[in-house]
């Protein structure tokens, strides 16, 4: 399936005649025909019914709504390209893990979203993902939760978050706060799985920092399938405390003991770039940490 397909489909759909869509397309009728029969037996399905009225089929008008969509969406693209690739916009791409939405992130992604001059791509990805973005030029600045030692990218620890254990609504340990020898004797739901280095080695380690091992009950990939898991009570797990803003019934959190139980803030970038957007970016994330610090 090509691009001409949807167009000449969106204008057929629109009209609903052959003869003025390929006059709005410049094509003659023949050709037209051709591209909708070639739609159509790629899709299998008839997206027209062929009388007079011409008429789209069910088929027809579920494609023609979200083909237009898409066509909208694709005009927007390429004329933000254009703007960008003239210089009177720029790109900045963000890479997150999704812990850490909890923290300035979502006010700066405000912020920027507000900057007219500025077109925003965001992504969500582990700290290794991002590393590998950054040095494809897929994204400009990550947002992650464990350090990686690479000379190619620049990093700095925005702020460190208390870590918290995720229990199961009437769990004793609830009563807090709790020492990481009394969580070792419980089973645990440990994110991400994949890929690895990820922050399930930053708590792996943290344990064993103190001569202490965990039974892993579960692997999952994401934060919220692991709240979800203790809920459901095949494990405990331990999340940064910023995340205590979700509020579930069938949850509780409490403090623990060790004051090195942290999970830091890291920022990632490419090191030697200094492009104006980026400049941009790092200045509103200091002006917003120096507010939650005051």
């Amino acid at each position: 399936m090509e691009l001409r397909h949807l167009r000449y489909f969106q204008a057929l759909a629109e009209t609903l005649n052959f003869t003025r869509a390929a006059e709005r397309l410049h094509i003659a009728q023949p050709p037209l025909s051709r591209q909708i029969q070639q739609l159509e037996e790629e899709l299998g399905v008839a997206l027209l019914e062929r009388g007079r009225p011409l008429r789209l089929t069910e088929a027809g008008r579920f494609f023609h709504e979200h083909s237009s969509t898409l066509l909208e969406q694709l005009a927007k693209v390429c004329a933000n390209t254009r703007r960008i690739g003239s210089g009177e916009k720029a790109w900045l791409g963000i890479g997150f893990a999704p812990s850490t939405l909890y923290g300035v992130l979502p006010e700066l992604i405000r912020r920027l979203r507000s900057d007219a001059g500025l077109e925003l791509g965001l992504s969500e990805m582990t700290t290794l993902q991002q590393v590998e973005s950054l040095k494809a030029g897929r994204i400009d600045i990550g947002f992650g939760r464990i350090h990686i030692d690479d000379p190619a990218i620049q990093q700095q620890v925005l702020t460190l978050d208390p870590l918290v254990a995720v229990l199961p609504t009437g769990h004793p340990l609830l009563a807090g706060p709790v020492g990481l020898a009394e969580l070792a004797r419980e089973p645990f739901v440990l994110y991400p799985g994949n890929p690895r280095p990820s922050y399930a080695d930053h708590v792996l380690a943290l344990f064993d920092s103190h001569g202490l091992q965990i039974r892993v009950a579960q692997w999952t990939n994401e934060l919220q399938t692991a709240i979800g898991l203790v809920a459901a009570g095949i494990g405990i797990t331990l999340v940064p405390a910023s995340v205590q803003v979700l509020h579930r019934a069938d949850i509780g959190y409490t403090s623990l003991r060790e004051s090195n139980a942290t999970s830091p803030i890291i920022i990632s970038r490419r090191a030697g770039d200094s492009s104006p957007a980026l400049s941009h970016c790092l200045t509103l994330i200091e002006v917003l940490s120096q507010g939650q610090q005051d």
